[in-house]
């Protein structure tokens, strides 16, 4: 707010400097640049987003339109109102609010009604269009389009490029950014000789191979994470292990494969919707599932569920669109022109996938251990689950057709605990409810007469309900789980025949529990509405073979609900409805030769299937439509007072005709895949914008938006708004999407390739190269730290992939609230102790401490930047962790075996660090060092044990201990852990 207070004072104060142009003639007003600051320091506190006094707000154009009479500010009330007097009560802004507009304020207003008073949208909503590319007289500079905006930019505030970098530099610099590991010394030696050869050719094919790298997915991946807010546990309270891996596997193989941006998003945001959707695809969709889950017991899930779709909400705007959506969900935004309703019409987008707030993390997919077996095991999958739709389309029909049922009467009703049933006759139909507390592990009785028009019984359905089944469309109930259903007839004679049934059909093709798990007595799990019910749910149960009815026969049941949920939460339907059928129907259904045929193909398959080693990971699929979800506007942002049902739609001041058609119905009908193909097309003002933006910053340091998180009003104006757009124009089009494209392009670029010093101009006239008068020089990301050690020590393991690894970590740090979540750190001939850090386990409540050292956020919410830090703690981090000191070690390993000679030992090993050789201070300097260790060593020992000779094994070890000291200041070294 500060920062944003700030911006609006310097525009302000600006504007009797932009009265004139340099030739003396007055320039047109610009709304956003002249207009619109004035409003947003004097007039949108009182009548903004959040509160609009009179009904009136000055984010909206036709409120604020009302007010003014283009072409004549005498007639308009806008200034009428704020040319009165201070003192008049009428006058605009009040005096107790603020300072009256200045004369170049007022001035401002006055030409832009006068200009027709045309409203203007903010530089980051308009759709962003090519460049026109500079012309600039002896640019001997340039070497990409790029480099032609930024020279410009650089003339226009008197400043010059810095010289080029050295090659081995600028090789590093690329390695860094784009694989995150440093060059070896052979890598430097072939570029350089490449370099005196081929020239700019060497540049290229040097960007090519990083780019090719598998490094490069695992290097980029990390920063994709962070935005997603992945972790490998739950958060909140208990924060236990998540089984989630499997996405960010995806994550780095989708940059390894440059797979475009556009295909990037839609998968991850509707992956289960596309209609030739495969395995990866849906596994794509685990993006959101990273959200947090409350294992707290006695917690409700439809609370915390609801806080999770709001952070999918939230996190898709922050991530691809660069914008604060979250506060819309209590009020309208305060600067940007979103609507409170709105917020709520994209919350349905995310309002009907089929999780809850369960420590089961249902829905899941199976995913091979072996990507290699993804298309054969989705294959299985697929065939299996359309030869089950349609025999479950053929029963479901039977089970829907009333004619088929027959409800039971004169109910006999018992339970085996406390928990208190009575009948009731609803719309003519009788029922069993509940009343009271209901307790766990209910098992209600009932004893029923039967139509006497029933001549045998092929089929049982039991339908339950809300207890409220108006109010549960607005506020849904706990489901229940029919975990085991018995059934016998009782002749009048007291004898008793069981029904056998053999299949239940759910009201849902595909439901997260097995409906068939309802005949195994011993289950908890079954047929019915997990974990919630907003309508009627009825399935129905299977008899083989049909059982015979006489005149004066009885039902005798008992429905088991045994399902208890966070340990306080019997899922028991509270009301219930039993009808029978004798249709032949059923009985076809089950044994016509055709339908067992069907049956035994679908079991041979999922058997199949079941052989092929997989890993649950959670995954999005969309409620069975029938059963959506009804979504409406929270009065205030509070999810218990809901207000006004809406449907999905995109905001009004970014919609498109393209997103409004792209369902040939109306606007309720736009799907979660309709939403995220229109983030990705062309009329999407902000999604190249904002990718473009993200990866510049991660090369140079800063964004040209500096607040990559917000492009809204209230956001840091780009520095480069040409560049920005002609690059996000350029990123969807001719690039195609390629990340792999737009960095290549960056990296190869003049902009890039300068030197990172800088000088006394340089630093008065862009201390913060804002205007990139020099190369990037910045420290490296938290992983790439790590990394670097590792790999200059040799110990980096190149195993990629698989389950997050455990690398040592300071005693007492690890003390999870979970018992059972163990820190396993293998031993140091164990390669998982040396992954590389994107695959260390990341626990949301206990952040592996070199991450959180070096800024990285802890992941509970979608972070786009880390704000870097400079504390004490981040260097007792690099010379005295464990893996930073087991890196020392085998670093002087390597130096040691390198030469025989001490001098080329320590070249050898400060080129490894650095990729450069070390100049003759240098060298003296690590010498020194190293003989001063190793005096210090051989003087705090008695004479008798001083070590006899150099081969002793007391001299080299102390030769280790001392090369160890100089191995840790060269990993230290603020040129190392800079790049």
């Amino acid at each position: 707010m500060i920062r944003f207070l700030s911006i609006i004072l310097c525009c302000s104060l600006g504007f009797g400097l932009q009265a004139r142009a340099g030739d003396g003639s007055v320039p047109p007003v610009d709304f956003n640049r002249d207009v619109r600051p004035i409003f947003n320091q004097h007039c949108v506190a009182c009548h903004g987003g959040v509160k609009q006094a009179g009904g009136l707000s000055f984010v909206y154009s036709d409120s604020v339109l009302d007010l003014i009479d283009p072409g004549s500010w005498e007639d308009s009330y806008l200034l009428e109102r704020v040319l009165l007097p201070v003192d008049d009560d009428e006058h605009m802004p009040p005096i107790e609010h603020g300072r009256a507009l200045n004369e170049a304020e007022i001035d401002v207003l006055k030409r832009w009604i006068d200009g027709g008073g045309e409203w203007g949208k903010h530089w980051a909503f308009l759709v962003p269009e090519l460049g026109e590319v500079p012309e600039i007289d002896s640019d001997d500079w340039s070497r990409t389009r790029t480099d032609r905006f930024v020279l410009d930019k650089m003339k226009q505030h008197g400043l010059s490029p810095q010289v080029e970098a050295a090659p081995e530099k600028w090789l590093r610099r690329a390695s860094l950014d784009l694989i995150g590991l440093p060059p070896t010394p052979d890598q430097v030696d072939a570029f350089l000789l490449r370099v005196s050869r081929d020239g700019e050719d060497a540049y290229r094919a040097a960007t090519e191979d990083l780019l090719a790298s598998p490094a490069f997915g695992e290097r980029w991946a990390s920063v994709w994470l962070d935005v997603i807010r992945y972790a490998d546990s739950r958060g909140l309270g208990i924060d236990g292990r998540r089984t989630i891996w499997q996405f960010r596997d995806w994550v780095i193989r989708a940059f390894n494969d440059d797979m475009p941006y556009d295909a990037f998003t839609v998968r991850q945001l509707a992956g289960d919707l596309l209609p030739d959707r495969t395995l990866d695809d849906l596994l794509a969709t685990a993006c959101h599932r990273t959200t947090q889950t409350n294992e707290e017991g006695g917690t409700d899930d439809e609370t915390f569920r609801t806080e999770a779709v709001m952070d999918r909400v939230n996190t898709t705007w922050q991530a691809w669109q660069g914008l604060s959506f979250g506060c819309v969900q209590c009020h309208s935004h305060p600067y940007d022109p979103i609507e409170h309703k709105e917020y709520y019409e994209f919350l349905a987008f995310f309002n009907n996938t089929a999780d809850s707030d369960l420590g089961n993390d249902l829905p899941t997919l199976a995913v091979p251990a072996d990507p290699g077996q993804y298309d054969h095991a989705f294959q299985l999958d697929q065939q299996a689950d359309a030869l089950w739709q349609a025999e479950w389309q053929l029963a479901r029909a039977l089970v829907r057709d009333d004619q088929n049922w027959k409800p039971i009467s004169d109910l006999q009703l018992s339970t085996n605990n406390n928990t208190r049933v009575v009948a009731k006759t609803v719309d003519g139909i009788e029922e069993y409810q509940t009343t009271g507390t209901v307790q766990t592990k209910t098992r209600v009785h009932i004893n029923a007469g039967i139509d006497q028009s029933i001549d045998q019984i092929t089929a049982l359905r039991f339908t339950g309900f809300p207890e409220d089944q108006q109010q549960a469309l607005v506020d849904s109930e706990w489901g229940f789980i029919v975990s085991h259903l018995t059934a016998k007839l009782v002749s009048a004679d007291g004898t008793e025949t069981e029904i056998q049934f053999q299949k239940v059909i759910s009201d849902e093709p595909h439901p997260l529990l097995d409906p068939d798990e309802s005949l195994n007595a011993k289950s908890t799990q079954g047929f019915g509405p997990y974990s919630r019910i907003h309508h009627p749910r009825s399935g129905a149960f299977l008899a083989d073979p049909p059982v015979s009815v006489k005149a004066g026969d009885r039902l005798k049941m008992e429905i088991v609900f045994n399902d208890v949920e966070l340990g306080a939460f019997p899922l028991i339907a509270h009301r219930g409805r039993i009808a029978v059928s004798d249709s032949a129907g059923f009985t076809e259904w089950l044994t016509a030769p055709a339908r067992v045929a069907a049956r035994d193909k679908i079991a041979a398959l999922r058997n199949q299937r079941s052989k092929i080693r997989s890993i649950n990971t959670p995954i999005f699929l969309e409620r069975f439509s029938e059963f959506a979800r009804p979504s409406r506007v929270f009065d205030r942002g509070n999810q218990m007072t809901k207000t006004d049902p809406v449907a999905p739609a995109i905001p009004q001041f970014l919609a498109s005709s393209s997103a409004e058609s792209s369902s040939s119905e109306s606007k309720a009908t736009l799907t979660r895949l309709d939403m995220a193909r229109w983030l990705v097309s062309p009329e999407n003002p902000l999604t190249a914008r904002v990718a473009v933006n993200r990866f510049w910053a991660q090369l140079f340091g800063t964004g040209i938006v500096e607040t990559q998180e917000d492009f809204g009003i209230a956001g840091a104006p780009p520095t480069h708004p040409e560049l920005l757009d002609d690059l996000a124009v350029r990123f969807r089009t001719e690039m195609g999407w390629s990340v792999k494209t737009l960095l290549r392009e960056l990296v190869l670029s003049a902009t890039y390739r300068q030197r990172g010093q800088t000088d006394s101009q340089r630093q008065q006239i862009d201390p913060s190269g804002q205007w990139l008068s020099r190369g990037p020089r910045i420290r490296l990301p938290a992983e790439t730290i790590r990394d670097q050690a590792l790999f200059i020590a040799g110990l980096l393991s190149d195993k990629r992939f698989g389950p997050p690894v455990h690398p040592p970590i300071p005693e007492g740090v690890w003390n999870p609230f979970q018992g059972g979540d163990k820190w396993a750190t293998v031993g140091k001939d164990d390669p998982d102790r040396y992954r590389r850090t994107v695959y260390t386990y990341t626990k949301r409540t206990i952040p592996y401490p070199m991450m959180a050292s070096f800024d990285a956020p802890s992941r509970e919410f979608c972070s786009v930047r880390r704000l870097p830090s400079n504390t004490p703690t981040q260097a007792l981090m690099t010379l005295n962790d464990a893996t930073f000191v087991e890196a020392a070690e085998a670093f002087a390993g390597r130096m040691i075996a390198a030469d025989d000679a001490l001098e080329k030992q320590l070249r050898y090993g400060f080129r490894l660090a650095t990729c450069r050789l070390p100049e003759k201070a240098e060298l003296d300097a690590i010498t020194e060092l190293y003989h001063s260790v190793l005096k210090l060593d051989a003087g705090e020992k008695p004479a008798a044990e001083q070590p006899t000779g150099e081969d002793s094994a007391e001299a080299k070890g102390d030769a280790h201990a001392a090369m160890t000291t100089v191995a840790s200041v060269l990993l230290n070294l603020d040129e190392v852990l800079t790049k």
